[in-house]
């Protein structure tokens, strides 16, 4: 094998490495956040971090693969094109994350009823702890979430209320929920929903009302923290109806 090239030195190996920081630093964000090591808005600037890392290391790369490619300069090609790979696998996260969030409205608060959304009572006093509060952000949101969300509308079904009532526990509880209350003379349930990687938390109430010879099931689904919920909510009223059905 030739010798390494005088003009790229340990310049493929220091490219390696950097990209190989950026992924760990992507890749460590939301277990740290999960497990409590750090806060979420400092593991989002570690992504962030990790992102700018990630693609000063894919350029970097990319140059020393074409250098590499020339008979005076091959060495390791090996080398750059692991680091090409590696740093692409850091920044395609943050990317596909900075995709959604541009796709979907800057909200986190969505329910199948804008007009009357159902209320927190057992998760009332995490909500008032939760940085987004407990209040619906009223006609603004509304409006965004009709919007975007189109389909996230009331379900009609035959069955009493208390018996749709303990459907809604069973289907919460299947999805994975922490099922924090319920009230089947209110026609309410409460459960707490944690994301896989960060850990993030969100809220779930789920009312139901008797309408006609059957019952009207709204949900409502807000975030804790966080602006924009990149579609987390809706997804997850999708998800719970669907279930439910």
């Amino acid at each position: 094998m030739p010798a390494a090239s005088p003009g790229l030195g340990k310049v493929p190996a220091l490219v390696l490495v950097a990209a190989l920081l950026a992924l760990a630093l992507v890749c460590a964000a939301g277990p740290l956040t999960r497990q409590g090591v750090v806060r979420w808005e400092l593991a989002l600037t570690i992504v962030k971090w990790g992102f700018f890392l990630g693609a000063a290391a894919a350029l970097a790369a990319l140059v020393v693969v074409l250098l590499e490619l020339l008979p005076r300069f091959r060495a390791r090609l090996w080398v750059p094109i692991a680091a090409l790979a590696i740093a692409l696998a850091a920044i395609t996260p943050p990317l596909a994350i900075l995709a959604k969030a541009k796709s979907v409205p800057p909200i986190h608060d969505i329910t199948t009823d804008t007009a009357d959304p159902p209320a927190f009572v057992g998760l009332l006093p995490d909500r008032h702890r939760a940085r987004n509060g407990f209040a619906y952000g009223g006609e603004t949101v509304a409006a965004q979430q009709l919007k975007a969300y189109p389909d996230i509308k009331p379900v009609m079904v035959k069955a009493p209320p208390r018996e749709v009532v303990q459907r809604a526990i069973d289907a919460a509880r299947s999805l994975g929920w922490e099922v924090v209350a319920s009230d089947a003379a209110a026609g309410r349930v409460e459960a707490t929903d944690t994301s896989f990687w960060f850990g993030f938390k969100d809220d779930v109430v789920v009312r139901v009302r008797p309408e006609g010879e059957g019952s009207r099931i709204d949900v409502r689904s807000a975030s804790r923290v966080g602006v924009s919920d990149l579609g987390a909510n809706a997804a997850r009223i999708r998800s719970f109806l669907a279930k439910l059905a």
